[in-house]
């Protein structure tokens, strides 16, 4: 191809030239204008053709540059005017490897997991046991007899099997129990726990037993069917009313603040005698009264109370060597009272905006 071919091939290749992205722009100027483009070789080229022929044809190589370069110009400004949404995503390359959003643990669990490790500081073990129970533990240990009128208190899930012959259910062997799978029931607390840990292990006994439980109840905004509980127990020589109190000031003072105090009423649970519900001091109001806490100043927490001597005898633990306390709480209650969860049923709906927020919970204490 002579010269004043590959000349006017390039000048058509500048007419039709396109450019989308500030890249393909880059890559017209090498092609073009680089030090090995097209037209820095042409000019190479030129340095060795005969002076006639420089003369005839000089002007029009200076003609195509100066049209490359105007090219190259005018792609540039259109590229630039359309701005970088069109030219695609840009990549920050020291940016690090996009992953997958982290998850959180959801509310009840970080107030769960709170309460035992409060607990914890102070030598409560913990312990688990079947959500599937039978009567002697759900009840009849503690102190439940079967006409006895404290079982009302308590609306109960009881469990039927479809299988006359099935032994065992959620780990429950029924025929050393002396029970029919019909007869046994969803546990109504972790008290439950607590005797299956007395009746194995001998004092003394700290212990925790976080866990579901279920009841009867209709569903609403201060109520399920279905919620939490941390129960604790507490079981050695001489233990006393006063050591209850202590453990339970330290408890509340660990979750909301060493400003909260509590008070004791008089209260009735058939397995502990004396028995208390337990109130702290408003955490909204600081004690001066508001809706939260009926202007009264106090938020029911707990109940608690000695453990009664009829109880430590059903385990097998004698009550004239040792005595006992137990208190227990539900987890929803405390985590309302931290998070200000306004419907416990917020907690049951697994709502990913609800549960977002709770990715970097923390506590006030």
């Amino acid at each position: 191809m002579s010269l004043t071919e590959r000349i006017a091939a390039l000048e058509a290749e500048l007419e039709n030239a396109k450019a989308r992205t500030a890249d393909e722009v880059e890559k017209f100027r090498v092609a073009m204008l680089g030090r090995n483009g097209a037209i820095t070789e042409l000019f190479e080229t030129f340095k060795q053709v005969t002076s006639e022929e420089k003369r005839a044809l000089g002007q029009r190589m200076n003609q195509l540059k100066q049209a490359a370069q105007a090219r190259l110009e005018t792609l540039r400004s259109a590229v630039e005017a359309e701005g970088p949404a069109q030219q695609g995503p840009s990549i920050d390359l020291s940016a690090p490897a996009l992953t997958e959003p982290l998850g959180s643990h959801h509310p009840i669990s970080i107030i769960r997991d709170r309460i035992v490790e409060v607990f914890g500081r102070i030598g409560f073990t913990v312990s688990h046991g079947p959500e599937v129970e039978d009567d002697h533990h759900n009840f009849g240990a503690l102190n439940f007899a079967p006409d006895h009128p404290a079982r009302d208190m308590q609306d109960t899930f009881f469990v039927r099997s479809a299988d006359p012959a099935q032994d065992r259910i959620d780990g429950i062997d029924t025929t050393i129990t002396g029970l029919h799978p019909n007869e046994l029931a969803l546990r109504t607390h972790t008290s439950s726990v607590q005797v299956r840990v007395m009746e194995t292990t001998k004092p003394p006994i700290r212990t925790v037993s976080p866990g579901r439980v279920y009841r009867n109840e209709a569903i609403s905004a201060r109520a399920h069917c279905m919620f939490h509980q941390v129960e604790g127990l507490y079981v050695d020589k001489g233990v006393s009313f006063a050591e209850l109190k202590g453990t339970l000031d330290y408890f509340t003072k660990s979750m909301f603040g060493p400003d909260v105090t509590i008070r004791m009423r008089p209260s009735y649970f058939p397995f502990t005698e004396p028995s208390a519900e337990v109130d702290m001091s408003c955490t909204i109001c600081g004690g001066a009264g508001c809706n939260i806490c009926k202007h009264s100043g106090w938020v029911e927490i707990m109940g608690c109370g000695m453990v009664d001597p009829a109880v430590l005898a059903n385990c097998g633990i004698d009550p004239e060597e040792y005595s006992g306390f137990a208190f227990g709480m539900g987890v929803e209650r405390i985590a309302q009272l931290i998070y200000r969860v306004p419907d416990l049923r917020m907690y049951w709906e697994n709502d990913v905006r609800f549960l977002d927020q709770f990715t970097a919970a923390t506590f006030r204490s």
